[in-house]
């Protein structure tokens, strides 16, 4: 009984088809076995959190991911499950996210006895940030960032709104923006008292100097820079934050096992590995280049 060109089709379309899920199946054993390796390195207990911008298996549609409820739920349930006296390490990519679903995280954080450390090899923005305020050490890569935790009322940021109100005539202002102001001064007010309470937080050592609280309160939530400024590593350490530089290359290695889906020709190419040492080129003949007039 011979093959024909019907049964050749079929044999392709099948393999077409599970081949998909034989990569995905690779891809999540590799995570695992990383994960595995790097919790038994530090000897602590190793949570993910990192968000990528996804698409729609069929319609490629890009959605964008960020801190979720389920995300917390997940997050409070491995933190519950880790023993007291276990160190906590968790690794952070994310533009940020809920309120809600930040604060339940963050108290669970400085709740746990042990160490926690926060790992950001990239960014962590908003929400990100304010769980890097909930850790003892933040060690970031050098060109890594974090960024404010201002609040945000829909697409205004909150100290916008009250600036509004302190600028103008309250004649001249609606309703509406008098009601969205007042909500940004409890939401500013809010958010100010809880960052106090992370920076406090004395377990198992003080992470913060007193003194330096309220000026890193103030830079954070006041709006005095825009929701997405990158808060570079030096000016973190400046403001007094844990900093420590340098991650593990275990961490780019599990980072590398998250890639951005892609659609197409790739945005970013590049050869990894070390380049040749190979010898210079004859300088040209002639004026140096800043020399020469424009």
């Amino acid at each position: 009984m011979g093959f024909g060109i019907g049964d050749i089709f079929w044999i392709f379309l099948l393999l077409s088809s599970v081949q998909p899920i034989w990569q995905r199946r690779q891809v999540e054993y590799r995570r695992l076995r990383a994960l595995q390796q790097f919790q038994q390195e530090r000897k602590s207990r190793v949570i993910l959190l990192i968000h990528r911008q996804e698409s729609i298996s069929l319609l490629g549609i890009p959605i964008s991911r960020y801190i979720t409820i389920e995300d917390s739920e997940q997050i409070l349930r491995a933190i519950r499950l880790t023993p007291p006296d276990v160190p906590i390490d968790l690794i952070l990519h994310t533009p940020g996210g809920l309120v809600l679903a930040t604060e339940q995280i963050a108290r669970a954080l400085i709740r746990h006895p042990s160490k926690v450390t926060v790992y950001v090899p990239h960014y962590a923005m908003s929400g990100g940030t304010m769980l890097a305020l909930a850790s003892d050490e933040i060690i970031m890569d050098a060109n890594a960032v974090l960024g404010p935790v201002d609040p945000q009322l829909g697409n205004f940021p909150a100290a916008s709104l009250v600036k509004v109100v302190e600028d103008k005539p309250i004649s001249e202002i609606d309703d509406q923006t008098l009601i969205m102001a007042d909500i940004s001064r409890k939401a500013i007010q809010q958010v100010q008292r809880f960052v106090r309470t992370l920076l406090k937080d004395d377990v198992p050592r003080q992470k913060v100097q007193p003194e330096n609280i309220e000026s890193i309160i103030d830079a954070l939530t006041t709006g005095r820079v825009t929701h997405d400024y990158p808060i570079t590593v030096e000016e973190a350490s400046e403001m007094g934050l844990p900093i420590t530089v340098g991650l593990p290359l275990s961490i780019y290695g599990l980072m590398d096992l998250y890639p951005q889906p892609q659609g197409g020709r790739p945005s970013v190419q590049y050869i990894p590995m070390p380049y040749d040492n190979r010898p210079m080129m004859p300088a040209p003949k002639g004026r140096p280049m800043e020399e020469l007039e424009r």
